[in-house]
């Protein structure tokens, strides 16, 4: 049974010597339901652009300097330890929206953390933000024994942020962890304002 996890809680992955090698890290958000009086007779009128959230993994160093980044414009790192599975564009449907796949086995030893972000596209153009999200969550699953292993379900006011640091699995006395964060960001339109935090 997966363990509920509550912001800044952390979980061991691998103590013990679990075996845990092949992690899918499944992010999903539903769009709040969005009106505004518009028209002579003062209808409410729906929001005409989807609004599109995007996964991504930071990779940083011992240092927790940036070391690397996989989203929807670099899906995967050439030794193939993360592969993002493809970007989703409204958020559409039940369950996970992005997935993004981890091998502890193929994590190069100068990756000590790996950041799981979420994103608005171009949220200060299209004047979108995380108020407007409901129902976000990051969960773990142990893809060789197809069993889901921890899940944080964000529930904070988001409003007014662009951004979201959701969660990150990082490397302590050789084994690793696993951090619901939580943490919202202002100025996030795009991936770079977020790498830009490690560098």
């Amino acid at each position: 049974m997966a363990i509920i996890l509550t912001k800044g809680q952390k979980i061991d992955l691998t103590k013990g010597g679990a075996g845990l090698k092949h992690i899918m890290v499944g992010l999903g958000w539903d769009e709040a339901e969005q009106s505004g009086v518009g028209g002579f007779f003062g209808r409410l009128s729906r929001r005409t652009q989807d609004i599109d959230c995007d996964a991504s993994a930071i990779l940083c160093n011992d240092k927790g300097k940036f070391a690397g980044l996989v989203c929807y414009k670099n899906l995967q790192l050439n030794n193939g330890s993360i592969i993002h599975q493809g970007d989703n564009l409204t958020g559409a449907g039940e369950g996970d929206d992005e997935q993004i796949m981890v091998d502890l086995s193929k994590m190069s030893p100068a990756v000590d953390k790996v950041v799981f972000v979420v994103n608005i596209y171009e949220a200060s153009n299209r004047k979108q933000h995380f108020g407007m999200i409901k129902n976000a969550f990051i969960r773990l699953v142990d893809i060789d024994k197809n069993s889901e292993i921890c899940r944080y379900n964000l529930s904070d006011n988001y409003y007014g942020m662009e951004g979201l640091i959701v969660g990150e699995i990082y490397r302590y006395n050789g084994e690793w962890k696993f951090n619901a964060i939580g943490q919202p960001v202002k100025d996030a339109s795009h991936i770079d304002d977020l790498t830009a935090m490690y560098k």
